[in-house]
């Protein structure tokens, strides 16, 4: 019933921008959390950046200054934003979605993503030196 919809990956070089889409349909919940999370080859899936339905941001520090993440409400669609990207950026991004109600911790870039509820298709993010 709830699905995500993501787009906007691409292949880039180093320094490039990319801006990532990640539209909600069934979902209207008042109080949610939802996050963008990335997966390269080898490693865990790692949370990059978390909004609440306050609006209320968080980032990880590799991250930090260079990433955006915010949502249309109008439009139900949840955004990020990627400046200066690094090599070390490529990735399968995701984006998550989850009532607040559903896990006792905050909405912060490092929710573990076992916690969140729904889960987007993936978009490939790949950044040349």
């Amino acid at each position: 019933e709830v699905q995500l919809v993501e787009s906007g990956g691409g292949s880039v070089q180093a320094g490039g921008s990319l801006r990532l889409s990640c539209t909600v349909f069934g979902y209207s919940y008042s109080n949610y959390c939802m996050g963008w999370f990335r997966q390269a080859p080898g490693k865990e899936r790692e949370g990059v950046a978390a909004i609440d339905s306050a609006g209320v941001t968080s980032y990880a520090d590799s991250v930090k200054g260079r990433f955006t993440i915010s949502q249309d409400n109008a439009k139900n669609t949840l955004y990020l934003q990627m400046n200066s990207l690094k090599p070390e950026d490529t990735a399968m991004f995701y984006c998550a979605a989850s009532p607040r109600g559903t896990y006792g911790g905050s909405c912060r870039w490092h929710r573990p993503a076992g916690t969140y509820n729904y889960w987007g298709q993936g978009t490939q993010v790949t950044v040349s030196s």
